[in-house]
């Protein structure tokens, strides 16, 4: 059974499946790391919801304010041995119910071509592939996606 923790970032669980979450995306990203990197600061989040097992955390991710209305989802993680068991899934939901319960309409993301679990799991959360946005517009390994939140 998995616990649900609606926290911020200076919660030190957090911080420490974030430095998990760089390390494998330095493996992935290769020589773009440093560019997406840069847009991966966790300081001042004030939406993190934990994941845990038996107190144990397995999983994370935030939203933050993107712009009037919109959130971008972030920093989504669950530790390599606990995938396959829905806990992304389970912190994506949350994070939606959190982001209506902010009057928050739509939420964005960006992912890697380098995710490919990742992007599968947007797509089957009802996320749709839209043009890059922002930092990622000329970035030809991101795709982004949005979802559309019903009140």
């Amino acid at each position: 059974m998995f616990k649900l923790i609606r926290t911020n970032s200076a919660n030190i669980d957090f911080i420490d499946l974030v430095k998990d979450l760089d390390a494998d995306l330095a493996i992935r990203d290769g020589d773009e790391h440093a560019f997406y990197n840069q847009f991966n600061k966790i300081d001042e989040i004030n939406f993190v919801l934990l994941a845990y097992e038996n107190e144990i955390p397995v999983g994370c991710g935030a939203i933050k304010e993107y712009e009037t209305g919109v959130m971008e989802v972030k920093r989504m993680y669950v530790k390599l041995e606990k995938r396959g068991n829905g806990i992304a899934s389970l912190i994506l939901i949350e994070l939606e119910k959190w982001a209506l319960e902010l009057n928050i309409h739509k939420l964005i993301l960006e992912t890697g071509v380098n995710q490919p679990e990742a992007i599968k799991l947007y797509m089957k959360n009802k996320y749709y592939k839209i043009n890059n946005y922002g930092q990622y517009a000329e970035a030809e390994n991101s795709f982004c996606f949005e979802k559309q939140l019903k009140f």
